[in-house]
């Protein structure tokens, strides 16, 4: 194999490959890129047996061909290579990397070895990209960070019609979104998708433009690619069925409290520099004003009061200050509206739901809904 390629595109195609790459891996060779020469320009591959990813880059090909190295390391030199034109070849079981003055030689690893990459076929639906991104920002936080439950750990994809809902659960917090969804086909679906993949889709395709979707199955297990701007992410559908958490949501809640974001993300900040773990403080919604709390911290304590638009009694509840940040910051407006579900007692507080308002009295159109639980009082 004989290439010359730009550097910039390279360490951005290399770089691409190895993020969704198993940190640890009890199998070395999940950690390669497959390098593929063709005619037709570069391929960059990489598989875990769960996730794949694929880039198509121009290239100057001299001779066609394949090599295995590994990815992260390959990244590494990528991104700190002299700003000139790279060229790379291969001799016997090594590949040499060569840019303006620097050489790089990096064993080969056995491609016989290696997973076939999954083919992607056919299309199920188009969504725009800015949308997807801002969605899977919004929603895959609230997935949860426990390998114990893995249904809990991915993003429920959900398509109704018109629509994609993204949710996502942690069982202490619920997050929602929906996006348009473009498709010639009426026929909805479900795909449970890791939380990871999902988050690294959004960033990476944020301005493609569009971002096609598509299902297929391989070697019996269901996996879902999403493809844009030469670059294809494949991930195998998580296996089980995803909690019900839409039943969760209100049909209405009529006492609510609505804050300035910015205002309540300073405050909830300010008392979290006193909190102890888990950081939860006491929140009191009522007579048109928020107040915060600290309720751990043996070294100091914290105080703090902001205005807001109320139409309750006073309520008393004590909130994560970690999950109330990730709900405000993932709002996406200078307005937060806080309604009250409602629950059994004062000691048994109902959740709260967070949602977007463009001002004090108009709520936001962007459909994202985030459902925290508070922690029971203790009196």
């Amino acid at each position: 194999m004989k290439i010359q390629v730009n550097r910039d595109v390279l360490a951005e195609a290399v770089s691409f490959a190895v993020k969704l790459l198993p940190t640890r891996s009890t199998l070395p060779i999940l950690g390669g890129v497959l390098i593929e020469a063709t005619p037709e320009g570069l391929v960059l591959s990489s598989f875990d047996f769960e996730v794949s990813t694929t880039s198509r880059l121009a290239a100057i090909v001299e001779e066609p061909g394949r090599v295995l190295v590994l990815g992260r390391l390959l990244a590494d030199i990528a991104s700190r290579l002299p700003n000139a034109p790279v060229n790379i070849s291969t001799e016997q079981n090594k590949m040499v990397v060569s840019c303006g003055t620097s050489e790089f030689t990096l064993l080969s690893m056995s491609i016989d070895e290696y997973p076939t990459i999954p083919q992607v076929t056919g299309e199920t639906g188009v969504v725009k990209a800015e949308a997807f991104a801002e969605a899977a920002g919004q929603v895959a936080q609230a997935a949860s960070r426990e390998d114990v439950l893995k249904v809990i750990s991915g993003v429920l994809l959900e398509v109704e019609g018109k629509s994609l809902n993204m949710a996502a659960t942690d069982r202490y917090r619920v997050a929602v979104r929906s996006l348009e969804w473009d498709s010639n086909s009426d026929e909805g679906f479900a795909a449970l998708v890791s939380a990871k993949t999902i988050s690294e889709v959004g960033k990476t395709f944020a301005a493609a433009g569009t971002i096609s979707i598509s299902l297929t199955e391989v070697d019996n297990r269901k996996t879902i690619a999403f493809s844009a701007a030469n670059k294809t992410v494949t991930s195998l559908l998580i296996a089980g069925a995803f909690p019900p958490v839409q039943k969760l949501f209100p049909t209405e809640a009529p006492k609510y409290a609505v804050v300035n974001t910015a205002d309540l993300v300073e405050a909830t900040r300010r008392i979290k520099l006193v909190l102890e773990r888990p950081g939860f403080m006491r929140c009191t919604f009522g007579n048109n004003k928020v107040v915060l709390e600290s309720v751990t911290g043996e070294q100091a304590q914290a105080h703090e009061t902001i205005d807001a638009v109320t139409n309750n009694e006073e309520l008393e509840m004590q909130l994560n200050a970690e999950y109330l940040l990730d709900g405000l910051g993932a709002v996406h407006s200078e307005f937060t509206r806080i309604s009250f579900v409602g629950g059994e007692s004062s000691l048994k507080p109902g959740p709260v739901l967070l949602t977007s308002q463009t001002s004090k009295d108009t709520p936001g159109t962007d459909n994202f809904r985030y459902l925290l639980q508070p922690k029971p009082l203790m009196r």
